[in-house]
C-alpha cells in the first residue's frame, strides 16, 4: 500500500511538474503589450497571439544572431530600448523596425546593409525571410519592443547572460 501511494505521489509530481509552467504563464496585461506604434509616440496593443507568434517567429528567424536581444556581430548595439532610439532612424517603433526587416540600412542610416543582415529585400540569400508577411514582421517587432519589460535587465545585456 505505502509502495503504491509513493508511485501515485511521484506519478502525480510529474504531471504537475510537466503542467505547471502553462499554468503560472501569466497573460501580458493590456499595458504590458502596449507599444510605439511609429514615430509620432503612437501605440499599438499586441493581442497575447501576436507575442507568442512574434516570440516563435522571432526565435525561428532572428535569434541565431539575435538571442536575448543582443548582437553576436557587435555587442555594442544591441535590441535593448536604447541602442533602438539611437539609431537612425530611431527604430525604437513598429514602423521602424519593419522598414529595417525589409530593408537594413547601417546604425548611422546611411549605407544599405541587405547584403549582410537578413531582410526581405534580400530573401533570396537569407531564405527563412522568404515567407514573412507583413503581419509577421508586425508581430516579431512588437516582440523586439516588449522583451525590455519582460527580461528587463537581461534583454540586450550581452554576454553576461547568454
Amino acid at each position: 500500500m505505502i509502495k503504491k501511494s509513493v508511485t501515485l505521489l511521484l506519478i502525480l509530481s510529474l504531471l504537475l511538474s510537466f503542467f505547471t509552467p502553462l499554468a503560472q504563464s501569466a497573460e501580458l496585461d493590456e499595458a504590458t503589450r502596449t507599444v510605439t506604434f511609429d514615430s509620432s509616440s503612437k501605440t499599438i496593443v499586441l493581442t497575447p497571439e501576436q507575442v507568442k507568434r512574434g516570440k516563435r517567429l522571432f526565435n525561428n528567424s532572428c535569434a541565431q544572431c539575435h538571442n536575448g536581444g543582443i548582437t553576436k556581430t557587435n555587442p555594442n548595439i544591441g535590441l535593448e530600448l536604447e541602442s533602438l532610439s539611437l539609431a537612425t532612424p530611431a527604430r525604437d517603433n513598429i514602423n521602424n523596425l519593419i522598414d529595417y526587416m525589409k530593408s537594413p540600412t547601417s546604425y548611422d542610416g546611411q549605407n544599405s546593409i541587405a547584403e549582410l543582415h537578413p531582410s526581405i529585400k534580400s530573401a533570396e540569400i537569407f531564405p527563412k525571410m522568404r515567407n514573412l508577411t507583413d503581419e509577421d514582421l508586425l508581430s516579431i517587432a512588437g516582440y523586439i519592443l516588449l522583451q525590455p519589460r519582460i527580461a528587463q535587465e537581461k534583454w540586450g545585456g550581452g554576454k553576461i547572460y547568454y
